[in-house]
């Protein structure tokens, strides 16, 4: 046994010493990462997350950079496997000082199925669950500690988030292969969607105008009564801690959100009841305004605490934070036979972004939809890229800082146990892109979670 950095948990560590195993303590940065996932027969990078069924919760063991596919595994164990929720996993890693369930065979003692494409590298680094180390051991110590294993074929490839990808080609394929409708000479008929709503059209317009005032976005949001309430009720909530009573958009405006929080609130929620599909329950919906509300504070928080000089829009940051997951509304209008098979994949596989696992079932992603959405209602360049990209570490066009934002507010949120998705490692070349502070980050992240109480009431009068 060899060790080359400070160790890992010490209880992975008695696991492997136990079984006799040799290992080295590793160290990467997500470049170093990214560059050993498998492309050649030599390195694997091995994820672990963990499925249940009637009869046991299981350890599922798979390359990083593929997806748990549960119909397969049926094919392959005759088990109907479900994804457990991180918040129901969380408890167990908290307990153990960890942020995602170890790659180490057996751990906790629970049945480990192991994807045969693993056993093809001569070298694997089974991530410790910590985030920041990974375990190196050899292929023939890895198949000494599997022999209680059962393995089979079940990891399907991860699709790239490739910003060159065409998005309308890829859009129209994706219509094709699952629905009935007939390909239409315009794509917004083809997808049946509704139009921008006339609220939303309005905002727009006023924010290309540069002698818009107060009175102007006032005037627009009161015309939408359930709008206006919403608004009043956002700045009045104690998460903002106005003095007195706020009795008017014109009082939340001038006394506490400003013209351009306002200005892009309006729009969020204006968009946000756009699309009402029966597809998602309303437990999905509630998530969704929850993750939308701590995104757009999240993202707030991370703008202002960078210096001036470098800050960018802070509108249409928040804005962006606030629609991150809009996709998630469109996919479920447009896909709704499939929808059900999108969100149970996704509780399968905590360990990949969302948008990865809704191209591989569909062949596109939410993000792809919805920023092309958008991009047709002249929604802003910065949002649309910011929806697109989010995802997407290298990419490097224009507007890359708002998708960067988004990523990191959400694995900071992540890394603290909100939403339903493991924290990926964020490199410190990433916070000096944006110039942030990553201890200043993780504070403020810290200090949005303990105001969670006022943010869930928030969420509560959105999604009304």
């Amino acid at each position: 046994m060899e060790s080359t950095l400070v160790s890992v948990n010490t209880s992975i560590l008695e696991m492997l010493e136990n079984r006799q195993v040799a290992y080295n303590i590793t160290g990467m940065d997500e470049a170093t990462k990214l560059r050993l996932i498998p492309s050649t027969n030599m390195v694997c990078v091995v994820k672990a997350v963990l499925v249940q069924d009637a009869k046991s919760r299981c350890q599922v063991l798979v390359p990083s950079n593929t997806i748990v596919d549960v119909d397969a595994m049926f094919r392959h164990f005759g088990r109907s496997f479900e994804g457990i929720p991180c918040q129901e996993i969380s408890p167990l890693l908290e307990k153990q000082q960890l942020i995602s369930i170890p790659a180490i065979p057996r751990w906790q003692g629970l049945p480990t199925l192991v994807d045969a494409s693993i056993l093809r590298y001569e070298k694997l680094l089974l991530e410790s669950g910590d985030g920041e180390r990974w375990v190196e051991i050899s292929q023939e110590d890895f198949q000494s500690i599997i022999d209680a294993s059962s393995v089979g074929t079940f990891a399907g490839s991860m699709p790239s988030s490739d910003s060159a990808a065409d998005d309308e080609a890829q859009i129209f394929d994706s219509v094709k292969r699952f629905t009935q409708l007939r390909i239409k000479q315009r794509l917004d008929e083809t997808l049946e969607l509704p139009p921008l709503p006339e609220t939303a059209q309005r905002i727009i317009k006023l924010r290309a105008d540069p002698n818009a005032d107060i009175s102007d976005l006032t005037n627009i949001v009161e015309i939408d009564p359930s709008l206006a309430a919403q608004v009043v009720s956002w700045a009045a909530s104690p998460y903002y801690s106005a003095p007195g009573k706020i009795k008017s958009v014109h009082d939340a405006i001038v006394r506490v959100l400003g013209f351009d929080m306002v200005l892009n609130l309006a729009l969020g929620l204006a968009l946000g009841r756009t699309i009402t599909s029966s597809a998602a329950s309303q437990k999905q919906l509630d998530d969704y305004w929850r993750a939308s509300v701590y995104s757009a504070a999240a993202v707030e928080g991370l703008v202002t605490s960078i210096g001036r000089e470098h800050r960018p829009s802070f509108g249409m940051a928040y804005l962006a934070g606030l629609l991150n997951n809009f996709g998630f509304l469109v996919l479920a209008e447009v896909f709704p036979p499939y929808f059900s098979n999108i969100s149970r994949l996704q509780l399968a596989n905590p360990h990949v972004p969302n948008a990865s696992v809704e191209q591989f079932l569909l062949g596109v992603s939410g993000n792809q939809v919805a920023s092309w959405l958008l991009d047709n209602w002249n929604m802003p360049e910065e949002v649309v890229v910011a929806l697109r990209q989010q995802n997407n570490l290298d990419f490097k066009g224009e507007h890359n800082v708002y998708a960067k934002l988004i990523y990191v507010a959400k694995q900071l949120l992540a890394a603290k146990g909100f939403g339903s998705s493991y924290p990926q490692a964020l490199p410190d070349s990433l916070f000096q892109e944006l110039h942030l502070d990553r201890e200043t980050a993780e504070i403020t992240i810290e200090n949005i979670l303990e105001s969670g109480s006022d943010l869930d009431e928030i969420a509560e009068k959105m999604r009304g």
